[in-house]
């Protein structure tokens, strides 16, 4: 084995560490099997395959290809092993990927392994997971730095502690190669100079480093899409549980004011709250069918009906039976139905109507809410599209923005005597058979 050969190993094999902590990375199972919190056995069993099965062959191409040294990264990958997994997990993998060697007569390869598994376990349990992915062999190395932040505050430099160690178990595995070169027992670069087998031991935790590089990348990343998910759902959650408290109080007054003389009517009345109350405080899918949604904007509407009186308030439906299937997201038309009303008909002493619509366009379905009531001012209709008149319209705005983003269309038309119209267009996804 002649130094440039070394060279060259050393080289190639931080390209392939990089490679191969980038193939796996791209693995959806191993990605959730690497960061999981907690794994069962046989989860811990699955995500040492995807280390064994390739890194195992690799060393195989190590033995029986010449001069490809740098398919054998199994030093590397039993350190990754105990830092993540365990020790005992750690014993294991090292023992598989001493096999090859063990075959090829490298005998000293299966207990260098073992005891570099535990040893790497045990200090994976004494240094905390957020220290061993920010692991980098790239420290301050500025003694008057380090000495001047130990006197302030003494403390055990974990990255220190874990680089050293790294480099110590190479430079062991070095002298033990070294010892027992002939036969080889145990594989290892050993080079003539001095300086490139000081080189070798120092590519060691380069190597352990990159690929925790390439992980703690994704890993902050899949956090970064959690937390973003996470205030998505906050947000949605936020705006579904919006309730309007002078709906609440305007129909218990109405509630109160039908006990004595209506007492059916209020106990009708006061079932149709229960529901709507259910229906807003659950815990409710996202997403519900059209019809799910019709019934309960019927409740609400048949509430609002006995309130403002049959002669004053008026529901037309003119629902297309194709759109019923279709995927809404939940408690959508109540907010749109309650605007109509406060800020179109209960303005007018005569009252109006409210229409519902729907129809399918291909793969997209339109949801109409009109009214016949005064209409929203003198605004322009680019106002209204901005600013939304009222908290409903508003939220069901919000919410098709977090759920669709540009893939939802919200227009609002407003004619000062004549009504309003707000039209939502959204894809088309159905629930199932219609």
């Amino acid at each position: 084995m002649t130094d440039n050969l070394i060279l060259i190993t050393l080289l190639v094999k931080l390209g392939v560490v990089a490679s191969v902590a980038s193939v796996l990375a791209r693995v959806v199972t191993f990605r959730r099997l690497i960061f999981a919190e907690r794994r069962t056995p046989r989860q811990t069993l699955a995500l040492l395959a995807f280390f064994l099965v390739p890194l195992t062959l690799g060393v195989f191409v190590r033995v029986w290809v010449p001069n490809f040294l740098a398919a054998d990264i199994s030093f590397a990958t039993v350190i990754l092993l105990g830092l993540l997994v365990g020790p005992g997990w750690a014993v294991l993998g090292g023992v598989v990927l001493a096999a090859p060697a063990v075959y090829n007569h490298e005998y000293l390869a299966l207990p260098f392994n073992a005891a570099l598994g535990l040893g790497a376990g045990m200090l994976g349990r004494f240094v905390e997971k957020e220290e061993i992915y920010s692991f980098t062999p790239f420290i301050d190395l500025s003694l008057y730095r380090w000495v001047r932040r130990n006197l302030r505050q003494p403390r055990i430099d974990r990255q220190f502690l874990m680089l050293f160690l790294i480099v110590a178990a190479e430079a062991c595995r070095d002298w033990i190669a070294h010892l027992y070169s002939n036969p080889p027992r145990l594989f290892a670069l050993l080079a003539t100079q001095w300086w490139l087998q000081v080189l070798v031991c120092l590519v060691a935790p380069i190597d352990v480093g990159i690929a925790l590089k390439v992980w703690n990348t994704l890993r902050i990343e899949l956090k970064l899409e959690e937390q973003k998910r996470l205030l998505l759902e906050a947000r949605l959650d936020a705006l579904q549980r919006q309730i309007n408290p002078h709906f609440l109080f305007n129909t218990l007054n109405s509630i109160a004011a039908l006990v004595r003389n209506k007492p059916e009517l209020a106990r009708e009345m006061t079932v149709k709250l229960a529901n709507i109350l259910r229906a807003l405080l659950k815990d409710h899918d996202t997403y519900v069918p059209l019809r799910d949604e019709l019934s309960f904007t019927d409740d609400y509407l048949d509430i609002e009906v006995v309130r403002f009186g049959a002669d004053k308030l008026r529901v037309e439906k003119e629902i297309d039976p194709r759109t019923l299937g279709v995927l809404v997201p939940s408690i959508l038309l109540q907010p749109l139905i309650e605007n109509s009303i406060k800020h179109g008909l209960e303005p007018r002493l005569k009252g109006g109507t409210v229409t519902l619509r729907s129809r399918l366009d291909g793969d997209r379905v339109l949801i109409e809410v009109a009214d016949d009531g005064v209409g929203m001012g003198n605004r322009p209709v680019s106002a209204l599209r901005r600013d939304g008149a009222g908290i409903g319209m508003k939220n069901v705005r919000e919410r098709l923005e977090v759920l669709y983003g540009n893939q939802a269309r919200f227009d609002v038309v407003s004619n000062p005597g004549r009504g309003t119209l707000v039209s939502i267009e959204i894809p088309a996804n159905l629930s199932g058979p219609i």
